[in-house]
């Protein structure tokens, strides 16, 4: 039997990586769906996925008490069918402190920047992006939001073509320090609140980043380069345990004393594409996010049991 060459052999697994049961593979992000077909993630609320993912939640006695205290969050998007994706939420419009993952608007404002000539293009300020997304490191995020500017992010978060902070329902992301000595502070008007976020806005980010619609397609790739390869195993990663490989993960989590967060693109084969986004202050938060995706996951799967059994 003849081997085959190493380079054919890597092709084939990372085919096959993204391929799905059938053998399909799975279309490449950023999506392409037309202006006619296009929908707001609000557009896309599900109500049988919104019942099932009810039902999941309220199995947890601990995790229904926190979202009775608003004190958890969860958004699921289901991307399974990119065409027809599905949306569910619970304290959607509940604005917590979210500690480092609020770091993907500076990322998202960066590639604003770029784009509007205001920010230059560097490769140092790209190695910090890669930093502060990946490694979320505090002195790189710092770095990076003192190039652009705390009022220059603000107006990003606030554009009409984002709206990621709607004050008139809940606010959503924010980022009012950098992550070190603070020596500037904008807080957002709604808690006061440094870094912030909403599972509705932190889910849109996501949706609008998988169909290409932050920026543009291509600033939209290359957002998404950034986020793919996450380099912390826990929260989410740890609950996948290596089931999906690390360049199908776009990620950001983040974690401050009782609060923990975390949000992901998982874009696999099959039934697993999809958005997951938690927030949750608690002591417990790390474990309770870890044992929150592998329950998500259960609802998802082709032909699941109904919760509960």
């Amino acid at each position: 039997m003849k081997l085959f060459p190493a380079i054919l052999v890597a092709a084939l697994g990372v085919f096959l990586a993204s391929a799905g049961p059938s053998g399909a593979a799975t279309p490449a992000l950023p999506l392409k769906v037309s202006d006619r077909d296009w929908r707001e993630l609000y557009e896309r609320r599900d109500p049988r996925l919104q019942d099932r993912l009810d039902r999941v939640l309220k199995q947890h006695p601990l995790w229904q008490s926190l979202i009775n205290e608003e004190k958890m969050a969860v958004g699921l998007v289901d991307l399974a069918d990119p065409k027809a994706p599905r949306y569910a939420r619970v304290n959607g419009n509940t604005m917590m402190y979210a500690a480092s993952l609020p770091k993907i608007a500076v990322l998202m404002a960066a590639f604003q920047g770029f784009e509007d000539g205001t920010l230059k293009e560097t490769p140092a300020l790209r190695a910090d992006m890669v930093e502060m997304i990946r490694r979320s490191d505090n002195a790189a995020a710092s770095k990076v939001i003192n190039q652009i500017g705390l009022r220059k992010i603000e107006a990003v978060i606030l554009d009409p073509r984002y709206r990621f902070y709607d004050q008139k329902n809940g606010g959503g992301l924010w980022v009012g320090s950098d992550y070190g000595p603070h020596l500037e502070q904008n807080p957002e008007p709604l808690k006061n609140l440094n870094h912030a976020a909403t599972v509705n806005q932190v889910c849109r980010f996501y949706y609008l980043l998988a169909y290409g619609r932050l920026i543009n397609p291509t600033r939209s790739r290359q957002m998404l380069k950034i986020m793919a390869f996450p380099d912390l195993d826990d929260k989410f990663v740890r609950a996948l345990g290596g089931a999906v490989p690390l360049h199908h993960l776009y990620r950001k989590s983040g974690e401050w004393k009782a609060w923990d967060s975390d949000s992901v693109l998982v874009w696999a084969g099959g039934w697993r594409r999809y958005i997951l986004v938690a927030l949750v202050e608690h002591a417990q938060g790390e474990t309770i996010l870890r044992e929150l995706l592998p329950a998500v996951e259960q609802i998802l799967r082709p032909n699941p049991s109904p919760p509960g059994q």
